[in-house]
């Protein structure tokens, strides 16, 4: 193959992952990293390297507009997100030191950890407007609520959140994964804001989308001054997945993100089970 037919797949794949990504709340770079890892020629430190670039870039293209239409809420992204970066850095420091004793190590754990996302996502139960009729200490202290139109319906929906400590501690071990693995942390986000936190999914799912731009950006520094950032592979994946996740933000108010859901459950579980079989040479 020739020099540029590796860099044009990967931006054609990451386009693919833009659209349905911001429309599952996953981000760009739990997709990204299991099925460059599994199915492309390339060392893991460089898939992770870019998984957490193209992640940030999934985020940056989606948040305008998600803003826009009042489903990404600031108040309830910025406390969670600084959370997770903060401890996004420990988990990059982590992964290289963990990768440069044996790559192995690192694409097993990644599989484990994928199927593991798998099941989560299968047996949690989005619930679509969550009933909270009064949030807590926390919640309120930090006026986390919001107003936002469902366009299938034409009714205003008012919200707020609850259980905000749990949910802090829920986006430590998020940020801990993200830097470990480059998966972003959109894959967990959803889950603790909406079944945790009590946020509508969609608040969730469009929050999610904004806040790994807070979360990816620390950890994927580390990676870059580590030397684990190609350009060559970078740069169509970060063009692929932001052009994808602009078209993706503006489908998501029409479309339920359960049946994007189930989808991005197949392949996740497909690329898991490969990375896990590359891990032991199969």
């Amino acid at each position: 193959m020739p020099w540029w037919g590796w860099p044009t797949i990967l931006f054609f794949t990451t386009f693919l992952i833009g659209v349905f990504g911001v429309m599952a709340g996953i981000g760009g770079g739990v997709l990204f990293v299991p099925l460059a890892a599994s199915f492309f020629p390339f060392h893991i430190d460089f898939v992770r390297g870019t998984g957490l670039f193209i992640a940030l870039g999934s985020s940056l293209a989606a948040a305008p507009h998600l803003l826009e239409k009042n489903l990404a809420s600031l108040k309830l992204a910025m406390p969670s997100a600084l959370v997770a970066s903060t401890f996004a850095i420990i988990g990059a420091f982590l992964g290289l030191w963990l990768s440069a004793l044996n790559p192995a190590y690192i694409q097993g754990s990644l599989g484990v950890t994928i199927i593991g996302i798998v099941f989560i996502m299968l047996f949690a139960k989005n619930s679509e407007n969550p009933s909270v009729t009064h949030g807590n200490y926390l919640t309120q202290l930090l006026q986390i609520n919001g107003i936002y139109t469902e366009e299938t319906t034409g009714k205003e929906i008012r919200w707020t959140v609850h259980n905000t400590t749990k949910g802090m501690l829920g986006f430590v071990i998020v940020g801990l994964l993200a830097g470990i693995f480059g998966l972003g942390a959109g894959w967990a986000n959803v889950a603790i804001l909406n079944l945790v936190m009590g946020a509508p999914v969609k608040v969730a799912v469009a929050t999610s989308s904004f806040a790994l731009s807070i979360t990816d950006s620390t950890a994927a520094w580390i990676y870059m001054n580590k030397g684990a950032v190609l350009p060559i592979l970078t740069v169509p994946s970060m063009i692929g997945i932001m052009l994808g996740a602009n078209i993706g933000s503006k489908l998501l108010p029409k479309v339920k993100p359960s049946v994007i859901r189930n989808m991005v459950i197949g392949v996740l579980f497909f690329a898991g089970v490969r990375s896990l079989m590359k891990a032991f040479g199969i």
